[in-house]
């Protein structure tokens, strides 16, 4: 039985980011990784989901799981959304804002702000909207908590965070799981502990307590 995991990168980003933490969650799972590229700032949400759906169809596997980071998440349930596999493993999400991204909204505010953050960001972020895990596969949420990044250029939070996303940003309705670890925005990439419970919800569907 072969197993494939596929790692969708966050904003700005081409995947290369997350080398550390395919090849963990490859050993770990005995599972070849995959690096889904995409284009978050010239192409909106519905096409980078479409994207994904074709590279998705690409890979021969028996298991195939998802990781999305930040903005990735998004893609990732914007694909399920519009074209939904028809069959999945398990998914991670790693500092998504699903409930929206206020960092992203006072960015958006500043000149050249919509422009800068790109159209996924447009479409997905900037207008926060009740979103609910409906799908049959098993999906974990993981946060981090450790206040580091790009947020503090343009504001403070007042609660738990990841210094790009707070903690609250990140639960969806429906998830089967939700994890906060310290860890930034950034930072959960390198993580030892995000990687060993992300290994352990695509194994068994919920994180380690």
């Amino acid at each position: 039985m072969s197993t494939a995991i596929v790692y969708v990168h966050g904003l700005w980003l081409k995947g290369h980011e997350a080398a550390w933490l395919r090849r963990r969650l490859a050993r770990d799972l005995g599972a070849e990784t995959h690096a889904f590229s995409y284009s978050s700032v010239s192409a909106g949400a519905a096409a980078n989901a479409l994207k994904l759906a074709e590279f998705l169809a690409q890979i021969p596997a028996d298991t195939l799981h998802l990781v999305g980071h930040s903005l990735g998440g998004l893609v990732i349930l914007k694909l399920f959304e519009i074209a939904p596999p028809t069959a999945m493993g398990r998914i991670v999400l790693l500092g998504s804002p699903v409930c929206g991204s206020r960092v992203a909204q006072r960015l958006a505010d500043l000149p050249y702000g919509r422009k800068i953050l790109g159209l996924t960001v447009d479409d997905e972020l900037l207008t926060p909207r009740p979103r609910r895990w409906q799908a049959a596969c098993d999906l974990g949420v993981i946060a981090g908590d450790v206040g580091l990044g790009l947020g503090r250029l343009v504001g403070r939070f007042a609660e738990p965070n990841d210094g790009t996303v707070a903690v609250s940003e990140t639960y969806l309705e429906g998830a089967a799981d939700h994890w906060v670890g310290r860890a930034s925005h950034s930072g959960m990439l390198f993580s030892a502990a995000v990687a060993r419970q992300a290994a352990a919800f695509l194994r068994s569907g919920r994180f380690e307590r």
